[in-house]
């Protein structure tokens, strides 16, 4: 369990690094669009993103 939850964790860092690798320009704007978002905003996108992420664990489990 513990193997698998660490493969998860370093697939997230390898997913979450190559934006701003690939193109870092368009990930510092993405950045600076998003601090103009309300709280709500920025949570609605938080839950939404945990549901999506959820629901393909289900769906693959």
């Amino acid at each position: 369990m513990t193997s698998t939850l660490l493969l998860a964790f370093a697939l997230m860092l390898v997913l979450e690094g190559a934006m701003p690798f690939i193109a870092p320009a368009a990930w510092r704007e993405t950045f600076r669009r998003l601090v103009q978002f309300s709280d709500g905003q920025i949570r609605f996108i938080g839950l939404t993103s945990m549901l999506i992420g959820l629901t393909l664990i289900l769906i693959f489990l």
